[in-house]
């Protein structure tokens, strides 16, 4: 079958190569994709926005099934129209996907059906949340409510922080409707673990676990990014920890949302604080996380495609995985996650793509030279039959690109080890 997937970063990317692996597909299309996807998926030039076109060019292609990676067309109701259309897709509908576009409605689902989960409290007025931060203390975290590219999010260490914090959301306006109202959490004390699941209704298949490094620069220091690199699996924590967030959060979730009439499919991703009362949901993508999915996905030994369609069939499936590590280094433009520039040159792209997997995210190519094109530029990924084999495998390799544009953090996976 053919195979479409929609998006154009990194995750997109390790998506059309775990596709392009499969023997279930005979031709991989990535709309609008990058560059750096060319030599296993064709690159199609429609915006994820455009319903319309896209729509026509799986009729077009006689695509077998579409997989949505990013999180804003989801929330456009892109599957939605999809299904309108009988063409088989992979994600959830609008619906569905309110669990990543509003953390306030996610905070109401899980402190309705008793799902781990840090106090909370969701505030349009300015005065009524700074109220709350001095009645509350510090530490504590502030979110816009709606969708803002991993970088609506504030871990406050003072009162005067979290106030600043709340001014730049509500009187700022610095994320536009999405920062109409503001989530006010409990600080939660622990280590982070990235959960996702295939999920259908109530069926839910756990993946392996991942840990993904939010901050910019080494040591955590730094502002938010949408992360500077992953690893798995997580040493940290015994199977018996992941089974217990399956069991706490990800299927009474799935159940959930069922019971409210908004049946999920498509990836669940859980991003949990490992608290000493256990796990605990830090917030909900409704998509493969980025850059999870390119450290998680070269681990599945099985058949991504086979495993998807047999999900949507609601026919049995095991998922398979292997036992090695996998540890991916994020190298972005300098400046990042503020202003950077576009346009610098990259070389040694090749050189890196011998000993591993180099996902593009932004970059582009001009003739025979790559050139950096967005804010997480590439992700270099590399297997070893242990975590410390895998990042010194992905930090050797990252040795052989070479740009004055890009930087990368020197202790990715340092937790684990």
């Amino acid at each position: 079958m053919n195979v479409l997937i929609i998006g154009s970063g990194g995750r997109e990317h390790a998506l059309a190569w775990s596709a392009s692996n499969s023997k279930l597909v005979e031709h991989v299309y990535v709309a609008p994709g990058n560059a750096g996807m060319a030599s296993i998926a064709t690159t199609v030039g429609l915006e994820v926005g455009d319903h319309d076109a896209l729509v026509q060019f799986a009729f077009q292609s006689d695509i077998g099934l579409v997989i949505v990676g990013p999180e804003i067309p989801l929330l456009e109701g892109l599957v939605d129209r999809f299904e309108f259309e009988n063409i088989k897709v992979f994600g959830p509908r609008q619906q569905a996907a309110m669990l990543e576009g509003s953390k306030s409605y996610a905070k109401d689902i899980m402190h309705r059906y008793h799902i781990p989960t840090g106090k909370s409290k969701t505030f349009k007025d300015y005065d009524e949340a700074v109220a709350y931060v001095q009645q509350e203390g510090a530490p504590i975290v502030v979110k816009a409510d709606g969708l803002a590219a991993g970088k609506g999010v504030t871990v406050a260490l003072t009162i005067e922080e979290a106030i600043g914090a709340l001014h730049h959301v509500l009187k700022d306006d610095a994320f536009g409707a999405a920062g109409a109202q503001v989530v006010i959490e409990e600080y939660l004390e622990g280590e982070e673990l990235s959960l996702m699941a295939f999920v259908n209704g109530t069926t839910v298949l756990p993946m392996v676990g991942a840990q993904d490094h939010k901050r910019a620069l080494d040591g955590d220091k730094g502002p938010n990014t949408g992360g500077m690199g992953a690893y798995s699996p997580v040493p940290q924590f015994s199977q018996s920890d992941v089974d217990r967030a399956v069991a706490d959060i990800l299927q009474p979730t799935a159940n959930a949302m069922v019971e409210e009439g908004r049946s999920f499919t498509g990836v669940l991703y859980a991003g949990l604080m490992m608290t000493t009362q256990g796990p605990k949901v830090i917030e909900f993508n409704a998509r493969f996380g980025d850059p999870e999915t390119q450290v998680v996905l070269p681990r599945l030994k099985s058949d991504l495609i086979e495993v998807i369609l047999k999900l949507l069939a609601e026919e049995p499936v095991e998922l398979e995985w292997s036992d090695e590590a996998v540890v991916g280094v994020v190298h972005a433009s300098v400046g990042y996650p503020d202003t950077y520039a576009k346009g610098v040159p990259i070389e040694g792209l090749e050189e890196a793509a011998e000993s591993a997997l180099v996902f593009h995210a932004g970059t582009k190519q001009a003739g025979q030279t790559w050139k950096t094109n967005g804010g997480r530029v590439l992700l270099v990924a590399a297997r070893g039959e242990t975590i410390a084999e895998a990042q010194s495998a992905a930090y050797q390799a990252s040795t052989s690109i070479k740009s004055e544009g890009l930087f990368y953090r020197k202790d990715i996976a340092v937790k684990a080890l």
